[in-house]
């Protein structure tokens, strides 16, 4: 790897560390440059706006959660499936949890951001998607409920994204799971999981 691609690499993990540990506004260009151990111009260079520092750095949280979403494994069992889905989006871990942190931050500002709203709408529809395609694994599930299913599902993690992340110790990852499994037992009939 190059010294450029390690020096974004290393700019980027700085803006994630601060906005997972101290939120969105302590982003600032200086401070990313002194967690990450490189000049202001470093930062610049590689940034140009604030916004597109931001923006990167939702950019990469977005790839990490689609490659765990891609590595998902798509059974005939429905109800598994869509487990596996929601698992990976929802702060079980505290690697999770601190991509929670800095997702919840991003649609905070996404309301008046145009590029973070964008990355955001692009995010939810591809979450939507996979989870209908999730919910389509279940024998004789309406397309149309799938899709409906799958905002349900979206709902409910964001949901206990935001009471985990929010609170200390409301959730533990048991409870997380137990709460996943009760809807789950809603959306999907049981005979057909």
């Amino acid at each position: 790897m190059s010294s450029g691609v390690q020096t974004y690499a290393a700019i980027v993990e700085a803006i994630l560390k601060i906005v997972g540990e101290q939120g969105l506004p302590h982003a600032t260009v200086r401070e990313v440059a002194t967690a990450a151990g490189v000049s202001i111009g470093t930062v610049q260079h590689h940034f140009p706006t604030k916004e597109v520092m931001l923006a990167s750095a939702f950019t990469e949280v977005v790839h990490r959660v689609r490659a765990r979403l891609e590595a998902t494994d798509f059974t005939n069992d429905a109800h598994r499936t869509v487990s596996s889905v929601l698992s990976e989006i929802l702060p079980l871990d505290r690697q999770r949890k601190q991509e929670a942190r800095i997702q919840l931050e991003f649609a905070v500002h996404a309301i008046h951001n145009p590029d973070l709203a964008e990355t955001q709408r692009t995010v939810l529809a591809e979450l939507h998607q996979a989870l209908c395609n999730a919910f389509d694994t279940s024998a004789d599930q309406d397309p149309e409920r799938s899709r409906l299913a799958a905002h349900a599902a979206i709902a409910l993690a964001d949901g206990l994204a935001l009471h985990t992340v929010s609170t200390e110790r409301w959730l533990s990852a048991s409870q997380l799971n137990a709460t996943v499994e009760l809807v789950l037992d809603a959306l999907l009939p049981r005979e057909l999981h």
